[in-house]
């Protein structure tokens, strides 16, 4: 290879991995399929080998080609980092600021995240803000790799090279629909646990058990799918409260032996060792921090 590839077909590239194929990547590239596919052959060609197997069978990564992308990874959250301190030489910061956070946190007034997202933008009106919703383990990844500043949620896993600073704690219930079996008569621990629950698919079995019970019948990768099985009638689970609150209020939903089935999430702010200093990493912190802190909220 007599050159090194343009960064636009890095990028194209990355996406196409992160989004499993070409049609998945178009919304993301604002691009069309054959121009994904005419990028991905330009980048194909400068390499001299296959990045990837497309097909019948679907899309997947060659050998050199998961080597190639781990590569890309690397140079490309580098690039991030070195934008991020070019900009600080400005007069007026710029940059983009990538923000994770769970989802089901509109409602949440422990933390006024909205108020923090203006706050920050008053102050740094020519930031480029990416905002993503994500699971508590992907997000600590994307903190790892650099393509997040900052991250907001519950992240029960430990990891060494992450800074993570205590927010709130999170009130959850266990809730079903008043057409579930349950919501009828009397009803005892033992046969709730029956009944098993709904399941966040990032949950182990350990965090079953911790929540009081030993299966599960169904899994959701977001709350607001939970919700959706509770509201069917036919499955039990535990939501944040503040997110079930307007859905009690309309009797669509109940709690089941609240003193029994309930727990709390510490909820936190996190970012990679190393960065704190990076000045937008400190505004958010510092924003944040004060959001999180209000009283009677």
């Amino acid at each position: 290879m007599h050159m090194l590839p343009n960064l636009k077909l890095l990028q194209v590239f990355a996406s196409v991995v992160e989004n499993h194929g070409y049609s998945r990547a178009q919304q993301a590239l604002n691009m069309t399929t054959p121009a994904i596919s005419a990028y991905m052959s330009e980048l194909e060609a400068q390499l001299g080998f296959v990045l990837c197997k497309r097909g019948r069978g679907g899309f997947a990564l060659t050998a050199k080609g998961e080597q190639f992308y781990r590569y890309s990874q690397e140079m490309l959250a580098t690039l991030n980092v070195w934008q991020n301190q070019v900009q600080t030489l400005k007069g007026e910061q710029g940059g983009t600021f990538s923000l994770g956070v769970v989802d089901a946190t509109i409602t949440d007034t422990s933390m006024d995240l909205p108020a923090a997202i203006a706050r920050f933008n008053q102050r740094f009106p020519a930031v480029f803000l990416n905002l993503i919703v994500r699971e508590p383990n992907e997000l600590q990844q994307h903190l790892l790799e650099d393509r997040l500043e900052l991250a907001i949620g519950h992240f029960p896993l430990r990891a060494s090279n992450l800074v993570t600073v205590p927010l709130y704690e999170e009130q959850h219930w266990l809730y079903c629909s008043p057409q579930h079996p349950l919501a009828q008569g009397h009803v005892d621990v033992a046969r709730v646990q029956k009944n098993g629950m709904v399941t966040r698919h990032y949950w182990n079995q350990q965090e079953v058990n911790k929540r009081g019970f030993r299966h599960s019948n169904a899994s959701v990768e977001s709350i607001e799918a939970q919700l959706t099985l509770i509201l069917s009638g036919k499955y039990i689970g535990y939501l944040p409260e503040h997110y079930a609150h307007s859905w009690e209020q309309r009797g669509v939903l109940q709690r089941l032996l609240p003193d029994h089935f309930n727990f709390l999430v510490p909820f936190s702010f996190a970012y990679r060792r190393g960065r704190a200093r990076e000045p937008l990493i400190q505004a958010m912190r510092q924003i944040l921090s004060e959001e999180g802190k209000k009283p009677g909220e």
